[in-house]
Order: structure tokens, then C-alpha cells, then sequence
């Protein structure tokens, strides 16, 4: 992908799809298989960055996301089961990253979902509608067409 977007420039987005994140058992913590997921994840993404080249990493926003929640507290199994909450990352040479944005949940007694998830709080579309409208100058109407009823926010990325 990032050989393709560097050297054909009628290319300018590009999407990838990784498998291999159900861990609803044997997840692991330092080690296993989440860890080994989310190390392979930071070397796919090290080696997009390498295949871009400094110039085209310097103009790329490169979002990971999960539509998919994971419970907070770990299950008999040892793996966290679907869930609501998610984590976004959105990285880049284009964005002004090293801070956490948006809100976050807290983890304590009544302030989970259910007593178990992470809740909702940042609906990943209006982030999606905010960096779209900021990339592509897309207003409203066309973000609407896009990503429809997602409320576009600016979390300041870009």
C-alpha cells in the first residue's frame, strides 16, 4: 500500500483490513496473543511509513480503528469479550499527534457500562467526518453522503 500510494499519485487513499483480534480467550497481558497482534499492527505501520518515504509520510493520516468493544475486565477464559468502548489511533506525518484527544471514560466502581465495558464516548464516524472535512474540505451535505447522521468533531489533529 504505501508503495502504491508513493509511486502512483492518482492514488491518495488506500484502506487495509487485519484479522486476528478475537481474544476471548488466552489474550495475554505483556506477552500473548494481543501483544503479538498489536506488535505485528506497529510493524505494518512502521513499514508504511518506510515504503511512503519521509516526503509522503510528511503529507499521510493514517487512522486505525475497531467498530468492535472489548470488555474491560478480563473473562473466565482469560480474554475480554465483545464489549461497547474502542480505542481510535490516528497517526502520521501530517498530524499533531502526542496527546491523547477527544474524552475519556474512566474505569472505576459505576463508571463502566454494564459493569464491565468501556463506554461509549467518542463515536469514531464524527471523528472519521472531522478529519474528512479538515483533509478534504468537505462541508456537511457531502460529509453526510459519506459517513450519513455522523456529527462531524475537530479534535485538532490537523
Amino acid at each position: 500500500v504505501g508503495r502504491l500510494l508513493r509511486e502512483r499519485p492518482q492514488y491518495s487513499v488506500g484502506f487495509v483490513d487485519i484479522g486476528g483480534w478475537d481474544t476471548h480467550a488466552g489474550q495475554g497481558g505483556v506477552s500473548g496473543a494481543l501483544a503479538t497482534r498489536l506488535d505485528a499492527l506497529a510493524s505494518g505501520l512502521g513499514q508504511l511509513a518506510t515504503a511512503l518515504g519521509p516526503r509522503e509520510w510528511d503529507r499521510t493520516v493514517v487512522v486505525v480503528l475497531t467498530e468492535f468493544g472489548r470488555t474491560f475486565r478480563e473473562n473466565g477464559s482469560r480474554g475480554t469479550d465483545h464489549g461497547h468502548g474502542t480505542t481510535l489511533m490516528v497517526l502520521g506525518g501530517k498530524v499533531r499527534g502526542g496527546a491523547i484527544r477527544g474524552s475519556q471514560a474512566g474505569l472505576g466502581p459505576g463508571q463502566l457500562h454494564e459493569d464491565r465495558d468501556v463506554p461509549v464516548i467518542n463515536e469514531y464516524r464524527a471523528t472519521l467526518a472531522g478529519l474528512y472535512g479538515r483533509m478534504y474540505g468537505l462541508g456537511e451535505t457531502a460529509l453526510d453522503r459519506v459517513l450519513p447522521g455522523a456529527r462531524a468533531i475537530d479534535l485538532g489533529l490537523l
